[in-house]
């Protein structure tokens, strides 16, 4: 890549550094433990609300996973209306139609109940409310929201997005066959719900997914060059819960300590990503998802290590402070031994949860354009340690074709 360029995407690095310096940075409430729900209750109360858009998904709605917090809330007088048709990848239609029966049912506020795309679904759904004579496409970017959202509170079923602390959101253009984010202060939620037996029930290879995905935003936001100490510690409290409690979280899915531990990991890993921004991997697999639908969190997990393999001597030091963190290396004693056992470590844990090395999904046809793509998505936003040129953009993408 030319000089001037990487030039001048620092210097925009640089400036936005100094901006997330001085910009307040919010953070949603956090109600975890016994009494997660009366707080919520509570606080709902205390903001005269009793009418909610209670935003779900088909799966979440069939299995009944959301009446007894529909029952919770209505015997405390706060009624909710139910919008459960939030599709995977979160397209723009849903939005659009979540709008529409939040203002038909005259709502107050949103309750988001499921995974990431449900979260990023009420979340824009709010910031529509709040911006009606703007599309959804046109929020897309930095502050173009820059209005006062209803309150949303968000309650995660799996442990991995971390949206319930973000201020971004995702979203699905089918047209475009692209995912974009809408990023802005105000989408942080004003809460985040955690409660481990809403986790009890996800199958072990969404447990695997989602719990690699929280561990992608963790290790993006440390390798980040505007890092702060907030940031790192965020990252480093992330990286060493899910270390710790991913894999039996996988094999044991109705252990509540485990469970806990990991809704509190994708919390972390959330507000160091919001402050500190993502990377490649990123980059890569929001377009991957946007060509093919395939889960974020899957195409995260058999990305990362490639791409940090990649990022060689830039981002060493840091992940060796991981790999010390984390207990990651033994007794290795250099830089480079434990960057690369950290590496390993990731690799060896998808191994064990049957996280592939390949994309089955992913044509050979495709690798220009997605290439392209990611690097229009990552350049100049997402500060990382070293820059990528398109030529090493499509060797990872072919390292992840399966061998036929």
């Amino acid at each position: 890549m030319l000089n001037i360029t990487t030039f001048f995407y620092r210097l925009y690095h640089f400036c936005l550094k100094l901006l997330i310096g001085v910009l307040p940075q919010p953070s949603p409430i956090l109600f975890k433990g016994d009494g997660a729900l009366d707080h919520l209750i509570s606080d709902i109360k205390a903001n005269k609300l009793n009418r909610l858009l209670l935003v779900t998904d088909h799966q979440i709605k069939c299995l009944g996973l959301h009446q007894d917090i529909r029952t919770l809330l209505a015997d405390n007088t706060i009624s909710t209306e139910l919008y459960s048709d939030v599709e995977p990848n979160n397209p723009i239609e849903n939005i659009e139609q979540g709008l529409k029966h939040y203002q038909q049912t005259q709502c107050q506020g949103v309750i988001c109940l499921g995974g990431g795309s449900v979260m990023d679904c009420g979340k824009l759904i709010a910031a529509r409310v709040a911006r009606p004579e703007k599309t959804t496409a046109q929020l897309k970017g930095l502050f173009k929201v820059r209005r006062k959202l209803p309150p949303v509170y968000a309650i995660p079923t799996t442990a991995g997005t971390g949206s319930e602390t973000t201020v971004a959101a995702v979203v699905f253009d089918p047209i475009a066959k692209q995912k974009f984010a809408v990023t802005d202060l105000c989408l942080c939620p004003r809460a985040a719900v955690l409660i481990p037996k809403l986790t009890y029930g996800l199958p072990p290879p969404i447990t695997a997914n989602t719990g690699m995905d929280a561990l992608t935003h963790a290790i993006e936001a440390y390798i980040s060059i505007i890092g702060t100490k907030f940031t790192r510690q965020k990252a480093r409290d992330a990286c060493g819960l899910i270390f710790a409690n991913l894999l039996p979280a996988y094999q044991q899915g109705d252990n509540h300590q485990y469970r806990e531990n990991m809704l509190l990991a994708s919390f972390y890993a959330g507000e160091a990503f919001t402050r500190a921004h993502i990377g490649y991997v990123h980059a890569i697999a929001h377009n991957i998802g946007g060509y093919y639908g395939t889960a974020h969190g899957l195409a995260n997990a058999v990305i990362l290590p490639k791409v940090l393999r990649w990022y060689g001597h830039s981002a060493e030091q840091k992940l060796a402070q991981l790999a010390d963190h984390c207990q990651i290396g033994g007794d290795k004693n250099t830089q480079a031994a434990k960057a690369l056992a950290f590496i390993q470590a990731i690799e060896q844990l998808n191994q064990q949860m049957g996280i592939p090395t390949v994309l089955n999904d992913l044509k050979a046809e495709d690798i220009p354009a997605l290439a392209r793509k990611a690097l229009k998505e990552a350049h100049p936003e997402y500060p990382v340690p070293k820059f990528m040129d398109l030529n090493s953009c499509q060797e990872i993408l072919r390292s992840l074709l399966v061998e036929k």
